[in-house]
């Protein structure tokens, strides 16, 4: 468990959350740079995809090294632990859980090691097959006591035992990824060699950069520019991409067909962060000038739900004539820790997040800009904000349809039966969050808005299409959990690293494996390595006991002292 960081959970009412994509991931192949460095602050960039935990794995050329901890970037890495991470290649993730558990032992990056080959991967996106690749493992693999229940593990356990055959990882690679179905964008690495792969479809963002000695590989372009690569291109649907020193190879593993997430555009991917060659923050301002040309508002001041609602805010005020302006002030402090807050400041809710500017707001009528509603309490909360804040009238505007389906490509939405939209009309939506008006943009101008063709886009959250078919018992967060043995990660066998391999920085860790079908070979030194609590726990002490001598010279008997019996009253 990460230690706290005194921060407020922004998990204020457990009923209500907003959309969560599954996860961000960074590879860099840099030789002579700090790619570990490099790799934590492209974290950085990357942390709104996933907060649940974090892990970066370094290759020096003879073996990979794995830190992952559960927690926020900069909570589960310190000086000292990215020292110690020392080599020419890095792949980097934060993750959000869509399948398996948050445990420490599905955060990621994975890690493989074979007798010939060791591979850490990190994915972003969410499997559709899992149970028939899972299927497709053999017996001697240990799939059946694997201790970590995401798609991810097995996608890693595929690749690494198939690379034994001739051509290593980037042929198994080509063979397995077609077996592959759902969305998957993916960094990984072996020893030498730095991997992108993006699915056919391509649901997920990934893009390639170029440093001045080396190449990048991430989720989003502002990763790019927070380690200062130049954008080279997105990662085709359907491609392979390997870097090392012998260059950038190509090749296409499946026909693409793009369907790209619309909701990325909406909320998911950075407002500074381009995608299909169009910059998010111009789009959803662009999505804010539709919505006011579709449900304009008597009113006197437009208003953002910061930070997500800010560019379409911008963008209605500019088409509606109405001035903009700050009504809300976010509390930037408000981020996800271990530190549970009491019932009592449960019942604050919003209101830790969120504080009305009452001089701007009382006596007006407010337009209130928000990118999209999931279950509704927040909107509620934020209407009533402004109501008891002075507000004359209370109109909410949304740059989105409404979300009426869930998510299997990605994105941690709820269930449809937890979707407001999806039981819900407009006009009860309207009544349920208590705002004098509610407004959608639709479909249609959200699509024309992106500049992207039609049928490029996955809608399935707002029209319920899903472009690949997914089988019920492929729904939901425990697909492996029945198959696995989810539970038992703490029992897993630990034992520091093997006296050679320690001094120095490494002093500070010990190695955790899973299984003994994980651990490396005596020919590997592959290690993965798990930060050690900075605490030790006191040793319990023994019953105190008094000595009394025996009657022979020189020994004393430590015999338990008992207290004489009290006296019976008379």
């Amino acid at each position: 468990m990460a230690k706290p960081d005194g921060r407020l959970t922004h998990d204020l009412d457990p009923n209500d959350r907003p959309p969560r994509d599954a996860c961000g991931v960074f590879g860099v192949w840099s030789p002579g740079e700090d790619v570990a460095k490099l790799a934590y602050y492209g974290l950085h960039a990357l942390q709104h995809r996933g907060q649940e935990s974090a892990g970066i794995a370094v290759s020096d050329g003879r073996r990979i090294v794995v830190h992952k901890e559960m927690g926020l970037v900069a909570q589960v890495f310190d000086e000292p632990s990215l020292t110690a991470l020392r080599g020419d290649i890095a792949v980097a993730h934060c993750r959000y859980s869509t399948t398996g558990a948050p445990v420490w032992a599905n955060a990621q990056p994975t890690f493989r090691s074979t007798p010939t080959v060791s591979i850490a991967l990190g994915h972003n996106g969410n499997l559709t097959n899992t149970r028939e690749l899972a299927a497709m493992l053999p017996q001697e693999s240990g799939f059946g006591g694997l201790q970590a229940t995401s798609d991810t593990d097995v996608l890693t356990e595929l690749i690494a035992g198939g690379a034994g055959a001739d051509g290593g990882v980037e042929e198994a690679s080509a063979r397995i990824l077609p077996l592959v179905r759902g969305a998957y964008s993916l960094v990984y690495m072996d020893e030498n060699t730095l991997y992108a792969a993006r699915d056919p479809q391509g649901f997920r963002p990934l893009v390639i950069g170029k440093l001045s000695g080396g190449w990048v590989a991430a989720s989003e372009t502002a990763a790019l520019d927070i380690v200062g690569a130049s954008f080279v291109r997105e990662v085709e649907p359907g491609e392979l991409i390997s870097l090392d020193e012998r260059g950038v190879r190509s090749r296409r593993f499946a026909p693409a067909a793009p369907k790209v997430c619309l909701f990325e555009y909406v909320y998911l991917a950075r407002p500074d962060t381009t995608i299909g060659g169009r910059g998010l923050h111009a789009t959803r301002v662009e999505i804010g000038r539709r919505l006011a040309a579709e449900h304009p508002a008597p009113a006197d001041l437009v208003i953002p739900v910061p930070e997500s609602g800010t560019p379409a805010a911008i963008g209605y005020a500019e088409a509606s004539g109405i001035p903009y302006g700050q009504g809300l002030v976010k509390n930037s402090y408000v981020g996800r820790t271990f530190i549970q807050p009491s019932q009592t400041i449960r019942q604050l809710g919003i209101r830790l997040k969120l504080n009305p500017l009452r001089d701007v707001i009382a006596g007006r009528r407010i337009v209130v800009v928000d990118d999209s509603i999931v279950r509704g309490n927040t909107q509620q909360a934020i209407v009533a904000m402004l109501r008891e804040a002075g507000a004359l009238e209370v109109h909410v505007r949304i740059a989105s349809p409404p979300v009426k389906w869930p998510c299997f490509y990605g994105i941690d939405f709820a269930t449809r039966d937890e979707l407001i939209a999806g039981r819900s009309s407009v006009e009860e939506i309207r009544a349920a969050i208590g705002a004098d008006s509610l407004g959608y943009v639709s479909l249609d101008e959200l699509v024309a808005a992106t500049e992207q063709p039609n049928g490029s886009l996955c809608r399935a959250c707002f029209d319920g299409h899903y472009p690949v078919p997914v089988p019920e018992s492929e729904r939901g967060k425990s697909v492996l959990e029945p198959v696995t043995s989810l539970g038992q990660h703490d029992n897993v066998s630990t034992r520091r690293m093997p006296a050679p391999l320690r001094g120095g920085h490494n002093d500070r860790y010990h190695s955790r494996l899973a299984s003994a079908s994980q651990c490396p070979s005596a020919s590997a030194t592959s290690r993965l390595l798990r930060r050690r609590p900075r605490h030790r726990r006191r040793r319990r002490e023994r019953p105190r006991r008094r000595t009394r001598h025996t009657g022979r010279r020189g020994r004393r008997s430590a015999l338990p002292f008992r207290r004489p019996a009290p006296a019976a009253a008379g």
